[in-house]
């Protein structure tokens, strides 16, 4: 059993998610949306290595982040020794090459 925490950034991206779909849609869908996410990131307790490494950073060489989806959402996160950190959760229909490498590459302890 792993434990999984969210980064900052990750749980702003999940509460910038809530909030444009409350707004763009209804208050009842984000519910629901923020629901299957939070879900989603709490499977990760077990089993989190069945995620795959994001294209745009397996491109680049860069291994040590996995992903899974909750479409059309990716959520990007890292194994550490038991434990499991959450990166980002942000929407696959954007292009996430920069992005991602900014979040996670750019930071103190990234590669």
């Amino acid at each position: 059993m792993y434990d999984v925490f969210l980064i900052a950034e990750a749980e702003d991206d999940i509460f910038g998610i809530y909030r444009f779909v409350a707004t763009h849609d209804s208050p009842e869908k984000a519910e629901n949306l923020f629901n299957h996410l939070r879900q989603t990131i709490d499977s990760l307790n077990e089993l989190p290595t069945r995620g795959h490494i994001p294209p745009e950073l397996d491109r680049i060489d860069v291994r040590e982040f996995l992903e899974i989806h909750f479409k059309p959402y990716r959520v990007i996160y890292q194994i550490v020794k038991a434990n499991v950190f959450v990166h980002a959760v942000l929407d696959g229909r954007r292009e996430l090459q920069d992005i991602l490498q900014r979040r996670l590459l750019e930071k103190p302890g990234g590669s």
